[in-house]
């Protein structure tokens, strides 16, 4: 029989992250395999450079992201993309565990990424997989602000009164592009969608200290030129989930990310989409089907299907919750 070395859906080993705000809810929710109590994000595709994702199923097991474009190009990420990022996998796809209050922040865009950091910007997307009671984001302004009035509020500590803080729960969506100051709080689980960039600039982290009792360090004079400081009106992603059908929750120049939730078999077809997809399982088990493959995805396992592979049979046990992503 004639051995099959063609392109199919690709499992990764997850990296995982400890953070001073880390805990315990992926290990717990998705079997994420660790000794830690202290993790506060597993990265489940990744081409940033020394984090690249490991592929952990058939017969590139052992390969990482980058080498894989380097071989199979186009075919893997859609050739559109190849042309623009080249070897760079463009997206980052990450689940955090928020066991404590993450640092207030804001990310530069494109241009000022690439000027100051030779770096793409950062743009992301927020999927609130679970919520403690009284779960919140903050998400830009209270109201319109003066860079004055932030100077002086961040001299006194008390930048975060400024905030819009939102309450959160289960299935919430928020769409962070560039500009916007945000924080993940205290018991908030979600599935982050963002560019493949590293770039934080660090505004208030609650004058928290390391186990050297040292404050990590903060970016007032970076981040000053890329906030934008209008009031945030409406943060929350307005959807009506659908079963077994697609509900798109972001479309944006950077990514579309749909939400599928199905309890029968679907169908989907990628052919006239030049790009990668990616499916994150945040609920439920199913086998993925395509050409000579077959492959069962679990909760907490996130896949990529290559640009190649036209069509794919979703075979749902039970229901099943997933996010697919692409570029457009």
């Amino acid at each position: 029989m004639k051995e099959d070395n063609s392109l199919y859906p690709l499992k990764f080993q997850p990296i995982l992250k400890e953070k001073i705000w880390g805990g315990t809810r992926l290990k717990k929710l998705f079997n994420k395999q660790t000794k830690s109590d202290k993790i506060g994000e597993s990265w489940e595709l990744s081409g940033f450079e020394g984090d690249e994702s490991i592929v952990s199923n058939g017969f590139l097991a052992g390969n990482n992201l980058t080498e894989l474009i380097e071989i199979y190009m186009g075919d893997l990420v859609g050739d559109k993309i190849f042309e623009e990022f080249g070897l760079t996998f463009p997206l980052l796809f990450k689940l955090i565990d928020a066991n404590d209050d993450l640092s207030i922040q804001v990310h530069p865009d494109d241009e000022t990424a690439a000027q100051r950091h030779n770096s793409l910007g950062k743009t992301e997307m927020w999927y609130v997989i679970d919520a403690e009671p009284g779960g919140e984001l903050i998400v830009g302004f209270k109201n319109d602000c003066s860079r004055e009035e932030y100077l002086k509020a961040l001299e006194e500590g008390r930048v975060a009164d400024l905030l819009k803080k939102v309450p959160v729960s289960k299935g919430d969506v928020i769409y962070i592009p560039a500009g916007l100051v945000h924080a993940i709080k205290k018991g908030v689980l979600v599935a982050e969608i963002q560019e493949t960039s590293d770039l934080t600039y660090r505004i208030f982290d609650y004058k928290r200290t390391d186990e050297h009792g040292k404050e990590r360090e903060l970016h007032t004079e970076l981040a000053l030129d890329v906030i934008n400081f209008s009031a945030t009106k409406n943060p929350k992603v307005e959807y009506e989930p659908k079963v077994n059908a697609v509900t798109t929750l972001v479309s944006c120049d950077y990514f579309t990310t749909n939400l599928l939730i199905f309890n029968r078999n679907i169908i989907r077809n990628y052919s006239s989409l030049d790009s990668f997809v990616v499916y994150m399982c945040l609920e439920g088990n199913f086998i993925l089907e395509c050409e000579n493959h077959k492959i069962l995805v679990e909760k907490g396992e996130t896949v990529l299907i290559p640009a190649s592979l036209d069509e794919v049979s979703l075979i749902p046990q039970g229901e099943v919750k997933l996010l697919e992503v692409y570029i457009q």
